[in-house]
């Protein structure tokens, strides 16, 4: 009779171990996380479903412009010269791929009110400086643009400091106040529909969107990809939310003027993240938060985007959890801390488990034993539940990524067609374990540490706020995750890729992305 090696034999011991009673717990604490992220998906695509729904029945209608407007008659003059006067204001840093496209989308809004831009850059030596320069001249009769040099920030992050030079530039005229990150594509009609919901509803404080990644291939890219899809659910609400994204966010122009509730003050003194410190504001004094189903923005990712630079992303989005502006604030992201730790291996455990049965499964096969005399039933058959429940919460995803598609597609009929042909969903899955197990690694890393590189400054936070600001452009990066952003006005050869990534290209092939622009 055949004889278990000691490395055969220690694994049926673990196999055996994860039918504890504590084991099956967790193995279907990860069936539950999947279901529940399936059914927040699934009604999150129903919210978007509803208004592809609503502009198609509007084209039957005979409103070609549905896009744009639910009522063919606000395109009218009478009431297109009524419409508020909006400032935009877009903190720059450095320049990437896509941002000539996205700052288009972004001038040639199809909104009829009176509009200003501004570009807000630290300095004359940010890449971004000379390329805004160059886009406006082939704009400056169309559109009313400025940019400003905003200088170093001392108080706050360089962000936070820019958005608030250009808040000081407004038109005094200016109703509302848009800020916009670089990496935003806008649709046609953005703008008119966030002014058209903060007319309906004077009660509405903030305004936000969210961004629809397009990975670009990279075990990096479909991580990013894998991180923003849980907070989409939060952003899919068609109305009232709690949740705020610093990219698209639209307030009333008055409350900065007036340091209403704070705002100013808040973000000026000592504030990280302007979004975080914004929706702190907003839940310390009742203030609502809305955001439109149609306000989701395609995201495409920086073709080179390596694993590293997905690294240093993940930190910068942990640590926003160690800012805070009250007492309360801290006690909410202290729970938001230990509520995603806890979840991110509660998610990533079962499968490892899983893994164990299986392999345990395989030897007990190969050595010709009874599968009931050596381990136990219960694994198998939980390890069987998990893969339904993993393939039901991935064909959500799926479905919900479809839709948005679909959406953003039908939101900018001008544009090149988005695509879902790309997507590879092994990469999906393998990116779901690796930024789940990451997660609790960067977090903790982030709480200790105090500290972060942000765009080439690092920043130091004491009691919640920034305490210490370090500029070293010798020490720092060139250039930011995302867009692949050149932060110093010169060009760097292309990081080499990492080992994660090579072995994340290894689980299985896929096509060579689509690019963006054209």
């Amino acid at each position: 009779m055949s004889t278990f090696h000691p490395a055969d034999s220690f694994l049926l011991f673990l196999s055996r171990a994860f039918c504890s009673p504590l084991a099956v717990f967790i193995q279907i604490q990860g069936c539950v996380i999947c279901l529940t992220l399936a059914i927040g998906w699934a009604f999150a695509a129903y919210i978007r479903k509803r208004e592809i729904i609503r502009i198609k029945d509007g084209m039957k209608s005979g409103n070609s412009f549905a896009f744009l407007c639910h009522d063919i008659n606000e395109l009218e003059h009478s009431n297109q010269v009524n419409l508020p006067r909006v400032s935009i204001v877009m903190p720059l840093k450095g320049f990437g791929e896509h941002n000539v496209h996205n700052w288009k989308s972004q001038i040639t809004s199809l909104y009829g009110g009176p509009m200003e831009f501004f570009f807000v850059v630290e300095s004359t030596e940010d890449p971004a400086y000379h390329s805004v320069i160059k886009l406006l001249a082939d704009f400056k009769d169309d559109v009313d643009a400025k940019v400003i040099v905003a200088g170093l920030s001392t108080t706050c992050s360089q962000k936070i400091h820019n958005q608030l030079v250009g808040v000081e530039k407004m038109h005094k005229d200016s109703k509302y106040v848009l800020f916009l990150d670089d990496d935003v594509r806008l649709h046609p009609g953005s703008i008119g529909v966030l002014t058209t919901e903060m007319e309906k509803n004077p009660e509405i404080f903030i305004q936000t969107g969210y961004p629809l990644d397009l990975p670009s291939g990279t075990l990096g890219s479909y991580c990013i990809y894998e991180y923003h899809m849980p907070c989409s659910m939060g952003f899919a609400t068609g109305g009232k939310t709690f949740f705020l994204w610093g990219g698209c966010m639209m307030m009333h122009a008055d409350d900065f003027r007036h340091d209403n509730y704070g705002v100013v003050s808040g973000l000026r003194d000592g504030g990280y993240s302007d979004d975080m410190t914004l929706a702190a504001i907003a839940g310390a004094h009742k203030r609502l938060i809305t955001s439109p189903p149609v306000a989701v923005f395609p995201h495409p990712l920086a073709s080179d985007l390596t694993f590293s630079r997905y690294w240093n992303y993940l930190r910068k989005q942990t640590f926003v959890l160690e800012s805070y502006i009250s007492r309360v604030n801290w006690i909410m992201n202290r729970a938001l801390f230990s509520t995603h730790c806890y979840l991110s291996w509660g998610f990533v455990a079962p499968y490892f488990m899983a893994m164990v049965h299986v392999a345990a499964a395989l030897q007990i096969y190969m050595k010709g034993y009874s599968y009931g005399e050596t381990t136990c039933t219960t694994g198998g058959l939980l390890a069987s539940w998990l893969a339904i429940c993993t393939f039901t919460e991935l064909l959500s995803m799926w479905n919900l990524t479809r839709i948005e598609v679909q959406l953003c597609n039908m939101l900018s009929p001008e544009a090149p067609k988005l695509s879902l042909d790309y997507y590879n969903w092994s990469m999906i899955f393998v990116a779901m374990l690796v930024d789940n197990f990451l997660y609790p690694v960067s977090a903790l890393r982030s709480h200790f540490s105090q500290s972060i590189n942000w765009s080439g400054i690092r920043y130091r936070l004491k009691n919640g706020k920034i305490d210490k600001i370090e500029r070293n452009k010798e020490k720092g990066p060139k250039f930011t995750d995302l867009g692949g952003k050149h932060l110093y006005g010169k060009k760097v050869a292309t990081p080499k890729s990492s080992l994660l990534g090579s072995l994340g290209r290894s689980f299985a092939h896929w096509h060579q992305p689509k690019k963006y622009d054209v």
